[in-house]
């Protein structure tokens, strides 16, 4: 779960990483007391929206009086906004952060992410920050500086001066790089962070550091325990198909393939994927419907796969371990007569009940194609599509 710069700057807050001053408006009459509550020179209107690179588009802007800053609010607010971080998609712009402008002398990046090859939380820093980050990631590699925590004893305070020097800091900002590593540390472990990113910390004309942007993402899983955070969730800024997803514990992932999948297992499904990739078709969709699949949260899947109208044929691979085949084939049978299916629907059991649940399917006096083995139901579901 993505949390908004806003959002992200209250724990930063509430962790004593210096940010600085801001007021969030949700209407354009609520600029003028923001931008009078925030003593500057200057102000930056920035749309808040879950994805970064905001700058390049045009979602993050410099004013310097309230002139400017009403024509600046008044574009975006209410407006869309894609980045090369949304991959087309474009994100409605709900709210705008307002934010005093600082004297910045230089621009760093710190993240704190957890790495799936060492299996330990692990900062990643550049001297080298700012919006091109990711252009000196791929042309400029030496400049990445990455340290690995050891989780039996947590970030220690000779990595914290390790950072330091790889960022070049003196005197206080040095003292507080190492306060806002431990800060950082420290909220990753309480809050169920998987990856906490500022991009760019800046070094102030005074010595100072800030966190001039914010990005935080809580692992899912974990956000049973995290109830003060769910709060936070946006679902005007995810997919409306994934956030549906959601609500009924299914595992959905919208792609731009024609060929509906839906399976039990995650290792499954992507080994269904690539086998309609091999024969030629393109997977519309990643679902998992979870080993305790009912007939409901089937039925519900199928309304998930066809919410796409590229969706040509449906291809329904089960393996029934924890969840009976019999079981399946009744939420499949019912979700097409809810829904009215129209396109093709092929269907490959295996496992619990499996005879039962072939029989269930042709009984059953619908369109189904019913498969032997996960490589026919591959061939099958894409000659179908075509």
């Amino acid at each position: 779960m993505n949390l908004h710069e806003y959002q992200a700057k209250q724990l930063f807050t509430e962790y004593g990483i210096a940010v600085p001053k801001g007021q969030l408006i949700t209407e354009l009459s609520q600029l003028e007391p923001a931008m009078q509550s925030i003593d500057s020179d200057g102000w930056v209107v920035k749309a808040q929206i879950h994805a970064g690179a905001r700058g390049k588009a045009g979602g993050v802007k410099l004013v310097k009086t309230l002139d400017e800053a009403n024509t600046v609010a008044a574009s975006l607010l209410g407006s869309e906004l894609a980045t090369i971080q949304t991959a087309g998609k474009a994100l409605p712009i709900n709210s705008l952060l307002i934010e005093e402008t600082l004297n910045i002398e230089d621009e760093l990046y710190l993240s704190l992410l957890v790495d799936r090859v060492t299996r330990t939380h692990t900062f990643v820093v550049s001297a080298a920050g700012g919006m091109d980050i990711e252009e000196v990631a791929e042309t400029s590699p030496e400049k990445i500086f990455s340290v690995h925590i050891d989780p039996t004893v947590g970030l220690m305070p000779y990595q914290c001066r390790e950072v330091a020097f790889a960022l070049g800091l003196k005197a206080e900002a040095f003292k507080e790089l190492g306060q806002m590593m431990q800060a950082f540390y420290q909220l990753a472990l309480d809050k169920d962070v998987s990856q906490i990113e500022i991009n760019p910390l800046i070094r102030t004309a005074e010595n100072q550091l800030f966190a001039l942007d914010a990005k935080v993402n809580i692992d899912s899983n974990a956000l049973y325990r995290q109830k003060d955070l769910v709060v936070m969730r946006d679902m005007s800024q995810e997919d409306v198909r994934e956030a549906k997803a959601s609500e009924h514990q299914l595992n959905y992932i919208a792609l731009d393939g024609d060929i509906g999948c839906m399976v039990n297992g995650a290792g499954l499904a992507m080994a269904t994927m690539d086998l309609i990739k091999l024969n030629g078709g393109s997977p519309a969709n990643f679902l998992d419907v979870g080993g305790g699949a009912t007939p409901e949260r089937v039925a519900e899947a199928f309304k998930l796969i066809l919410s796409s109208k590229e969706v040509k044929s449906i291809l329904v691979n089960i393996f029934g371990g924890i969840v009976r085949c019999d079981l399946i084939a009744d939420g499949i049978i019912q979700a097409v007569k809810e829904v009215g299916l129209e396109i093709p629907v092929v269907v490959r059991l295996e496992g619990t009940n499996v005879d039962l649940g072939k029989e269930k399917l042709a009984q059953s006096g619908l369109s189904i194609i019913s498969a032997d083995g996960l490589a026919d139901a591959a061939k099958k579901v894409v000659e179908v599509a075509k």
